[in-house]
């Protein structure tokens, strides 16, 4: 990591050393006023993932909900690679981020970003093998495999990004420096490149496109498997609630991803800076702030061990 990281930063052809994060732009009062709302998503995005990290029931401690632990972890790392700086940014006069700095934010936002693509196509393989292979879902999906499959979805996340990173790092960047973003993101990068890069720019979005489309791909083939299955069911109660364990996933699925798409898959999707930082809130800070709520509100184990959880508290307080 520190070898990478110092391949980063040794950039000969560049002569920028700092970046200026344009973010939202606009007067005091607008900034107090985006400061506290982003506060206040982070906060609540950090609780609520964060108590269903803390898996507060024997119940849950099964492998969809190891999947989910990890996931809702997963989530307070993403949404803190991104919205700290930005908020420190919004109050700033400056609005600076140094060259090794902004390249380390585009690791982890998009290393974090690409983990939860992967955890997604594995939360819907869970679910086909749930719904399609019942009898044999507890001989195949045994602690230990989970334990490998997280562990798959953790490492593979983190070395995607790297050969995409060191080359757009190494391109010269002579000026100007501002970035009209709240992120590091590839596109502003390149259009601040002294020289054209179609080569680099091909091979980011050829990486881009193989990392959203590979596990979405894999979660259509889950989903569509799942939905055979459940059409042959005999009952209508059956088909109800073998879709309802799987409603909460497909919202997760539908919101990361089409928002995603919008923004990385098509290199000439001409999307103006507005849009883009639109689009990237969405699925940087506002899925993350959902996603508990949708697996707890959604899921009666969550909500009748969050009304335990919840009595307890009560208890505490009157005693």
């Amino acid at each position: 990591m520190c070898a990478f990281l110092g391949f980063v930063n040794n950039s000969a052809a560049s002569t920028v050393t700092e970046f200026i994060l344009l973010g939202f732009p606009g007067c005091q009062e607008l900034q107090y006023f985006l400061f506290s709302l982003f506060f206040g998503i982070y906060i609540f995005t950090v609780v609520g993932n964060g108590t269903i990290v803390l898996k507060w029931d024997r119940r849950l401690h099964t492998p969809m909900y190891i999947f989910l632990g990890n996931f809702a972890f997963l989530e307070i790392c993403y949404v803190s690679s991104t919205v700290p700086s930005m908020l420190i940014n919004i109050l700033s006069d400056t609005k600076t981020i140094s060259f090794t700095g902004c390249f380390i934010q585009f690791y982890f936002f998009f290393s974090l970003g690409t983990t939860e693509c992967f955890f997604l196509s594995v939360m819907a393989y869970d679910r086909y093998l749930a719904i399609c292979c019942p009898l044999h879902y507890p001989s195949i999906m045994t602690g230990k495999f989970c334990v490998v499959l997280v562990c798959v979805c953790w490492v593979s996340g983190f070395l995607c990004y790297p050969v995409p990173i060191v080359l757009i790092s190494q391109l010269p960047f002579c000026g100007p420096n501002i970035i009209d973003h709240f992120v590091c993101d590839p596109g502003p990068l390149f259009a601040l490149a002294c020289i054209p890069a179609p080569s680099t720019e091909l091979i980011c979005y050829t990486f881009n496109s193989v990392i959203i489309f590979g596990p979405f791909l894999s979660i259509l083939g889950s989903y569509t498997l799942v939905l055979r299955a459940v059409l042959r069911f005999p009952s209508h109660a059956g088909r109800t609630k073998a879709f309802s364990t799987c409603g909460s996933h497909l919202m997760v699925v539908s919101l990361f991803y089409g928002t995603l798409m919008v923004m990385y898959v098509s290199p000439t999707s001409g999307n103006p800076a507005g849009m883009q930082k639109i689009i990237t809130l969405v699925y940087s800070a506002v899925t993350p702030l959902l996603n508990p709520l949708i697996y707890s509100l959604r899921n009666k184990d969550m909500k009748d061990a969050l009304k335990k959880v919840l009595c307890a508290m009560r208890i505490m307080q009157t005693s």
